[in-house]
């Protein structure tokens, strides 16, 4: 029996059907069930044009779902749709986040406060030395480390994650059962007992440099903010930075000699406006995150049920909101929306950005 996932999956494996139309399909016909079996003439109006419609009824008939599914089971894969609630909320708020997540592992709730710690692939003893403590530390205070599984500065920072007890997720540009660089597969499966491994291409998709600054935008968009360390003027790092800027994510840039060709894409970034790093202080005050381990308590022990908090929250978002503004869209008094908001960062719901806004968290 067809379900949602089954044909969210099938949708991104269509040719001509990006993530965008495959959600003005969903959206249109209430459900991706509806919409991969709707006739080519309801598939159009929907908004597909004729040719595509056309090959999406063929393509349909040769796609056979359900062998599919057993695939990823066998696989030990687990396939995370756009429509699901567990599909991550930082990358839910990207500018056309994909619509299937492939994941070995698990994606946990403590993930939501992520920080990317990428680089070159070739970094110097100080490049690892400052990955090693960074992302260790990083992964010490509770925040999830975030990166591509690549040689270098990548595998260092997610071993770190790793060694400091932490939760890591690793972005492949490939299918998960193709690992690369291959001798990381050791490492993508501790990640994988230990947070997650996760890609937005199928099984058996061979890595492409193609693949990677499409990869890369993942990585930025399931992070807060993203570490730039050590990243010449062609590094792939300058582009996850540049997606974290687009998708208005925090940029992080950890200095280098002036000497060093792999510090000057980093020092660029500085000279345009991304904060410099001298230690792991200055990432977790930049993004309100001094008290992770206590707010991730305070969320299991006290969940939202108080109406006032439900009221709150429903009038955030990812976009900071000011106190006075949100006493204005509620219609309660400023105290108590103060007083909310102050619990309700203790708890880990929301997140003070400046002195008076507010996001979720």
């Amino acid at each position: 029996m067809l379900d949602d996932a089954a044909c969210w999956i099938g949708f991104s494996r269509v040719e001509g059907i990006g993530p965008s139309r495959t959600r003005r399909l969903y959206d249109t016909f209430g459900s991706m069930v509806r919409a991969w079996q709707a006739p080519e003439s309801s598939l159009v109006e929907a908004g597909l044009d004729a040719k595509t419609a056309r090959g999406f009824v063929q393509a349909r008939g040769r796609f056979d779902l359900g062998a599919e599914l057993r695939r990823l089971a066998e696989a030990g894969v687990d396939a995370i749709c756009w429509s699901e609630d567990r599909y991550p909320k930082l990358l839910r708020h990207i500018a056309n986040p994909p619509v299937v997540l492939y994941v070995r592992g698990e994606l946990a709730q403590e993930d939501d406060l992520g920080v990317a710690v990428v680089g070159t692939r070739v970094p110097s003893a100080y490049g690892r030395q400052v990955a090693q403590q960074l992302a260790g530390e990083l992964a010490a205070k509770g925040v999830t480390v975030v990166s591509g599984l690549a040689r270098g500065i990548d595998a260092e920072a997610h071993r770190a994650a790793l060694a400091a007890g932490g939760r890591t997720i690793a972005v492949l540009g490939s299918g998960l059962d193709v690992i690369y660089p291959r001798e990381h597969t050791g490492l993508a499966r501790e990640i994988s007992r230990r947070g997650a491994v996760l890609s937005d291409y199928p099984l058996g998709t061979k890595p492409d440099a193609v693949h990677f600054p499409a990869r890369n935008r993942i990585v930025s968009g399931l992070s807060l903010g993203t570490i730039v360390i050590e990243a010449g003027d062609t590094s792939g790092a300058l582009i996850t930075a540049r997606f974290a800027g687009e998708q208005g994510r925090d940029v992080f840039a950890v200095p280098g000699s002036i000497y060093s060709k792999q510090s000057a894409g980093v020092h660029r970034l500085i000279q345009d406006g991304a904060k410099l790093v001298s230690g792991v202080q200055d990432v977790l005050d930049e993004l309100n995150l001094g008290l992770v381990a206590h707010q991730m308590e305070m969320r299991e022990l006290l969940p939202p049920e108080d109406p006032v908090e439900a009221t709150l929250l429903a009038a955030l978002s990812t976009e900071p909101c000011h106190i006075d503004d949100v006493a204005r869209s509620t219609k309660l008094p400023v105290s108590q929306v103060s007083s909310a908001l102050t619990m309700m960062e203790l708890k880990g719901l929301v997140r003070r950005i400046g002195s008076l806004s507010y996001v979720t968290a």
